[in-house]
């Protein structure tokens, strides 16, 4: 089975990725107009019609802004939390609430949707209720942790099993520091329940990834605190520190905020 997967935005100004088979797909977050989705899907040889789940991450309106679309317009089933699910109609932008199209998932509790194995997993954040995503299939383990302060002993756990990680690298700190953000956004960026530095995320990284980890993509970067090669060499340096070479031992890549990445397809 050949397994495709492409990151369609990454960023606060919105959020969604692709995975799926050969014949259908699912969307991790909806935070992007379904216009821009059916068109990069499209650009990729991808039918819309194809795309049969959406598992939301949390209530952020960068995540979920298309849902009322997406959901109820085009019936394609939404899955998150109970209080995820309360988070997002509570939400300032949606203008269409969801009803038909939801459906509830409990965080560690393996859940097969057709070919997917999906685990939801917490992870701190200041959403509702924030996870991330544990996905196997056809073998192949993936595991998307695109917003957490901190990365907690579960989470880890986690991102360890991973062989094709899509992990946060929001801020780079002295951009952050030196950058014009009030005092109060800057303090719930770098708190344990805001984002991830590109610092942090590279010492993870070189200090836990194993032999197994394929490809890691760097997510969600901030478009004021921070810049793709900035995200990219920080972690490029922090691994390369303990004998881990990108492009040798590990594929890595730093995603584009507004512009698709490339389809990767996996045999």
């Amino acid at each position: 089975m050949r397994i495709h997967f492409m990151s369609l935005s990454s960023g606060s100004s919105g959020n969604c990725y692709y995975l799926g088979t050969e014949e259908y797909g699912i969307l991790i977050d909806g935070g992007i107009p379904v216009k821009q989705i059916k068109g990069y899907l499209k650009d990729a040889g991808i039918p819309f019609e194809s795309v049969m789940a959406v598992f939301i991450t949390h209530d952020h309106a960068d995540h979920i802004k298309s849902l009322g679309n997406l959901g109820e317009k085009c019936g394609i089933p939404v899955y998150a939390t109970k209080d995820t699910h309360i988070g997002i109609n509570n939400n300032y932008c949606m203008t269409e609430k969801l009803t038909s199209c939801v459906r509830y998932i409990d965080k560690e509790v393996p859940f097969t949707f057709r070919d997917f194995t999906v685990t939801a997993f917490e992870v701190p954040h200041d959403g509702s209720d924030n996870v991330g995503y544990h996905i196997e299939v056809d073998g192949k383990v993936f595991c998307f942790v695109t917003d957490l302060g901190h990365i907690t002993e579960t989470a880890a756990s986690y991102i360890l099993k991973a062989q094709y990680l899509i992990i946060e690298a929001n801020y780079d700190e002295d951009m952050l520091r030196m950058g014009n953000y009030p005092k109060f956004l800057k303090e719930r960026i770098t708190s344990p329940r805001g984002h991830l530095s590109n610092k942090t995320t590279a010492k993870f990284l070189a200090g836990n990834i194993t032999p197994e980890t394929r490809y890691i993509w760097l997510c969600h970067l901030s478009g004021e605190n921070n810049h793709p090669e900035i995200a990219y060499k920080t972690v490029e340096y922090e691994l390369r520190a303990v004998g881990i070479i990108p492009g040798k031992d590990v594929q890595l890549c730093a995603l584009k905020r507004t512009t698709p990445s490339e389809l990767y397809i996996f045999e």
